[in-house]
């Protein structure tokens, strides 16, 4: 499992992930699993980038590792995220894509498309998000050449 025990995992949302984010968050500490949640705390229209940055922030400093972010489409949060130079943020419908994202990307974020994805999928996502190590080797050099110097 790629969760830390030192550090929770983060998690954020805005109001169209909410739900999700709930029910992904009871579930990872039904496993024992800490987080720490950016927000949001409602159903109420906000904006994304509000709980984003300080998520993106939070992964760029080592104080949560991984986090798993979610807004309607997935699309909003995982741009915003992307705009950290530390954060890999996949958008992930399916588990082969999450399998692939970690293997191949060393993904550090998790974004799930809350509006199009039902919550027992979700989960199962999740599942093999954290449990997927990075394979390293020729997907190394190329996160390397990622950053923008």
């Amino acid at each position: 499992m790629i969760v830390k025990a030192d550090k929770p995992v983060g998690l954020c949302s805005d109001h169209a992930g909410y739900e999700l984010k709930s029910i992904i968050e009871g579930y990872l500490m039904s496993q024992d699993i800490k987080t720490r949640d950016f927000g949001t705390n409602s159903t109420e229209s906000c904006d994304y980038p509000d709980y984003a940055h300080p998520a993106a922030e939070a992964v760029e400093k080592g104080e949560v590792y991984p986090c798993i972010a979610m807004c309607g489409t997935g699309n909003g949060i995982s741009m915003t995220l992307n705009k950290h130079q530390g954060v890999r943020a996949a958008l992930c419908w399916t588990r082969e894509i999450a399998e692939l994202a970690r293997q191949h990307n060393d993904a550090n974020v998790l974004v799930l498309p809350a509006r199009f994805i039902a919550p027992e999928e979700a989960l199962a996502i999740v599942d093999v998000f954290l449990n997927t190590p990075f394979e390293g080797g020729r997907h190394q050099r190329r996160i390397d050449k990622i950053a923008v110097k």
